[in-house]
């Protein structure tokens, strides 16, 4: 074989292998990822708060669970499962609509988002709903970051919040 033809097949190696790098992680290897937030979360920086937010594992590791507390009550709920090759999260808010949202395309193992599909319990999308959640899950296991959007006939609520493992 020729230096030329070596060459090429060289990089047409890398080419595929930094295609495949590059490609969006499957739901279930995301899921896998966020099973890792089991544990309970308090506020970065807060001292004596009466407000975490627990994840947990329930129909035999199918289901994620992630549970806001607020003065010794439950608050709110997010379900995540995976529906074939979907990873799905519905949002059970205190408003007492159930967004329900999916993973975004474009999401890492480290960096995943959610958007939003579709509701029960809610009659307009100009009623405040959850539209957006997202996870900065750091090389760190007791740090990361929660975000969201809720939306409604008066524009965006972004929120975050940086979090850290009791």
């Amino acid at each position: 074989m020729s230096y030329l033809m070596k060459l090429l097949a060289i990089l047409a190696l890398f080419t595929s292998i930094s295609v495949s790098a590059d490609e969006p992680t499957k739901a279930a290897d995301i899921y896998e990822r966020m099973k890792s937030l089991v544990g309970v979360w308090k506020e970065e920086g807060a001292k004596n708060s009466d407000f975490n937010i627990s994840f947990e594992l329930t129909a035999n590791g199918s289901t994620l669970l992630e549970l806001w507390n607020y003065k010794g009550n439950k608050h709110s709920l997010t379900v995540y499962h995976l529906n074939g090759s979907k990873l799905m999260a519905t949002h059970y808010c205190p408003q007492g609509n159930q967004p329900r949202l999916e993973l975004s395309s474009d999401s890492t193992i480290n960096d995943i988002s959610f958007n939003y599909l579709d509701a029960t319990n809610l009659k307009s999308l100009d009623e405040s709903h959850q539209h957006y959640l997202a996870f900065k899950l750091s090389d760190l296991p007791n740090k990361i970051s929660r975000s969201e959007i809720y939306l409604s006939k008066d524009g965006e609520s972004p929120s975050k919040l940086s979090l850290v493992r009791k």
